[in-house]
């Protein structure tokens, strides 16, 4: 279907441009037309045929595609250019001026009422606030990425409604995110829309979630899905982050060889793809693992490098998340007072409105620092800091290993009934993970 303005559009543009270059209705008519059908197509009371536009596009001196639009000959090119080029500048780890470009974009996308390039500009805008931290600006962004799509098929929409779902996550709002996600795979799944980059974004995302609420047997699955989509994907950094997300579910199983093996297939899609940012993210991934089996000077290493990498690119909410596990490797190497400035660094950065598991976090580590050095008092403002902000936001797992650490101070200085209520409400989390706030799960792709 053509894309044309209406009749009475395209006649006003017509007067306009035959005015500006100062010709007659004849002029403009001649050889082929006469000046009486100009002066009706200009009143807007004919539908001109592809050949009397061109007829008249060519004496006007301008391109068919400009007359009939409104839009400049290869406008919808030029923007499709910049908007790749956006998406280097973002994928290198400038999210502030890739936003710039991408603002830029979609002023000229809305003037011209492009609605596909509007939508991919709204969508990088939200990419860009994620990676900086604004989360109320990243949701409103990609809500309307999502009502520029309203009419297009759920899979061409999922991007938006997963970035949707990461703002709610990082926030702390663990059970909307999944809600979300979970939601928006039952729909394609049951509908028969079999989309594989749709259905890998989705399982990849929702991994994260799974794990921070304690669901680690979904979380299991959704990997498993994840990598049988994979070979159907022609999206490679798609498949990279899918490495990336996978890899936390070996994690917890330790299945630390693979984790690792998982990362390096990421890290190598990142590093051809010149994708900086979440290159960084591998980084922190890999140090990850080797603090977990021990090797702590190799963590350092690696968990500075990340740490590095995203500073440079201002992506402030993932490098406190970084600063966090960071602290954690430098506390355990006896860097105790290099550890807790890092710390405090990350609360006063993002608070707990941007990112309230990564406060919490913070306020757990924080806690040990401090009962190491003998000062429970301060611990136990720590830990019950933290745990208010993991109670919001429904980290289950998080929270029965947190219960477990204050129940240990309050035993230890004597206030024993406060300890048993601090370990049942660990158990409490511990029984049945995820089975508190997750319902029935989504119906699966057909593998």
């Amino acid at each position: 279907m053509s894309d044309r303005d209406d009749p009475v559009t395209i006649g006003r543009r017509v007067q306009q441009l035959r005015s500006e270059r100062g010709l007659t209705q004849r002029q403009l008519a001649e050889p082929a037309y006469t000046p009486a059908y100009i002066s009706t197509l200009e009143a807007g009371r004919v539908r001109p045929s592809d050949e009397a536009l061109r007829h008249i596009a060519e004496r006007l001196g301008i391109a068919y595609e400009e007359l009939v639009t409104g839009r400049p000959a290869r406008l919808a090119t030029d923007l499709r250019l910049r908007l790749t080029e956006a998406q280097r500048t973002l994928a290198s780890g400038e999210a502030e001026q890739a936003a710039e470009q991408y603002t830029a974009l979609l002023a000229e996308a809305e003037g011209h009422e492009l609605l596909d390039v509007q939508a991919v500009a709204l969508l990088g805008l939200g990419d860009c606030a994620l990676d900086t931290g604004e989360l109320e600006a990243a949701r409103q962004y990609f809500e309307r990425t999502e009502q520029a799509l309203a009419d297009v098929p759920l899979p061409a929409r999922v991007p938006a409604l997963r970035g949707r779902a990461v703002s709610h996550y990082l926030a702390g709002e663990l059970r909307y995110a999944v809600y979300l996600l979970e939601s928006t795979l039952d729909e394609l799944n049951r509908g028969g829309l079999h989309d594989p980059d749709a259905l890998l974004l989705l399982y990849a995302s929702i991994i994260g979630p799974y794990m921070d609420m304690g669901a680690h047997a979904r979380a299991a699955q959704a990997a498993e899905f994840a990598l049988a989509l994979a070979p159907q994907s022609g999206d490679p950094a798609l498949v990279a982050r899918m490495h990336r997300s996978v890899a936390r579910t070996l994690l917890a199983e330790g299945r630390l060889a693979e984790a690792d093996a998982s990362l390096a297939k990421a890290a190598e899609l990142y590093r051809t793809l010149q994708l900086r940012t979440e290159l960084a993210n591998c980084h922190w991934m890999r140090g990850y693992v080797y603090a977990q089996n021990g090797e702590l000077d190799l963590a350092e290493g690696e968990l500075r490098q990340a740490l590095t990498m995203l500073s440079e690119g201002r992506a402030a909410l993932y490098s406190s998340q970084v600063a966090v596990e960071f602290a954690d490797v430098l506390h355990r190497r006896g860097k105790s007072d290099e550890a807790a400035a890092l710390l405090h660094g990350v609360l006063s950065d993002i608070g707990p409105e941007r990112g309230a598991l990564h406060s919490a976090a913070a306020h757990r580590l924080l806690g040990i620092i401090a009962e190491d050095a003998g000062d429970t008092e301060d611990a136990e403002e720590h830990y019950v800091r933290a745990l208010s902000l993991l109670e919001r936001a429904g980290a289950a797992g998080d929270l029965a290993d947190l219960c477990r650490l204050l129940g240990d101070l309050l035993r230890r200085t004597g206030r024993v009934e406060a300890a048993l209520d601090a370990y049942r409400t660990g158990l409490g989390h511990r029984t049945a993970p995820g089975t508190t706030t997750l319902g029935p799960a989504p119906a699966q792709p057909p593998l």
